[in-house]
């Protein structure tokens, strides 16, 4: 491996850890010794990366420190173009206009080689797209997860009956041509899944719930795993 692409490697697993890491773990998941590895920490510090610690401590990536997206490899350039481009076909619409902008942004910061790579991926997964009934709700329920606000929905239960609903937004999943909210449901006072084409009904609100949603989602895979079906 060169050197390069060693540095580069050592960086994208110090960015991966919230909390300082011991140079003997890095140099063994390097495969260096632990000479070498402070080394390579030296020489990423006077390339201008911030990393905190010294021997004996650990080190970690400072917050905030920005490695831009040239700096990806020929895997990752695939990993990055194929997850795209799964929103990009996908059945959410408006998520599918964000992807083409992401996609045109990350293009105009690579060099011409990588802009020929990012064109040239042969990588392909595409989902079964086709209009399905709740689509028009799925901003409405995004702008609920990223500002943490109650959601009142008229959902159509597994009886066929509607039923008026309270819920604080947990995730929305993707699953082939449908999508699922997980939410704790105020109703049934527990975690609940909703299919978003049962929803005939989906009114935003600013009322925040009182949980951070982190905490939520931690409880929700604590006690549920992948949710109940409601």
């Amino acid at each position: 491996m060169k050197k390069s692409e060693r540095l580069l490697e050592l960086l994208q697993a110090l960015r991966r850890r919230r909390r300082p890491v011991a140079g003997k773990v890095l140099a063994e998941e390097m495969g260096v010794t632990l000479r070498t590895l402070y080394r390579d920490i030296d020489a990423l510090r006077a390339l201008g990366a911030a990393i905190s610690g010294e021997a004996g401590i650990g080190y970690q990536l400072d917050k905030g420190f920005f490695m831009p997206p040239m700096m990806l490899n020929a895997e990752e350039v695939e990993a990055l173009v194929l997850g795209l481009r799964l929103l990009i076909y996908g059945p959410d619409r408006d998520m599918a206009g964000v992807a083409q902008n992401v996609r045109a942004k990350i293009a105009d910061s690579m060099p011409e080689d990588m802009r020929d790579l990012m064109d040239g991926v042969g990588l392909f997964a595409l989902p079964n797209y086709a209009e399905v009934e709740g689509s028009a709700h799925l901003s409405t329920i995004r702008a609920a997860i990223r500002n943490e606000c109650e959601l009142k929905l008229g959902y159509v239960d597994r009886n066929d009956s509607e039923t008026e609903r309270t819920v604080w937004p947990i995730s929305l999943g993707y699953i082939g041509n449908r999508q699922m909210l997980q939410a704790w449901c105020t109703l049934r006072g527990d975690f609940r899944s909703f299919w978003i084409d049962r929803m005939k009904r989906v009114e935003g609100t600013e009322k925040r719930y009182p949980k951070p949603r982190r905490t939520l989602a931690h409880d929700w895979r604590q006690q549920t795993g992948m949710g109940n079906l409601t």
